[in-house]
């Protein structure tokens, strides 16, 4: 089966706060062509496969999918860990943290 390294395949290290560039990016975290939705597209696809290899490649793909969800979310949380509530408004985020804190939630953000 698998197991879990807990570290990224992919180190992600952003040292500047950015919230409108973390307002792009979140919805490659949840929106409709986010990580989540491709993750669970490929793992629902393996169903309907006619043999086992199908089924275990879809599998794979699927759950490389979500390693990707784990860096987008970094990503996201690092560009907006130390931005002020100002920076966050600026962004247009403001809505987005009155709903949801600063924890990722699989929506897509309006820009």
């Amino acid at each position: 089966m698998w197991t879990y390294n807990k570290m990224l395949e992919y180190p992600i290290n952003i040292k500047c706060t950015d919230p409108r560039l973390a307002k792009v990016i979140i919805s490659q975290y949840g929106g409709p062509d986010g990580e989540l939705a491709a993750s669970l597209r490929y793992l629902s696809q393996r169903f309907g496969m006619p043999d086992q290899n199908s089924k275990a490649i879809l599998n794979d793909i699927g759950t490389e999918e979500l390693a990707h969800l784990e860096m987008v979310g970094t990503i996201v949380h690092q560009l907006t860990k130390n931005a002020s509530i100002e920076e966050i408004e600026a962004a247009g985020l403001a809505p987005y943290y009155t709903d949801h804190g600063v924890g990722l939630e699989y929506i897509q953000i309006r820009i």
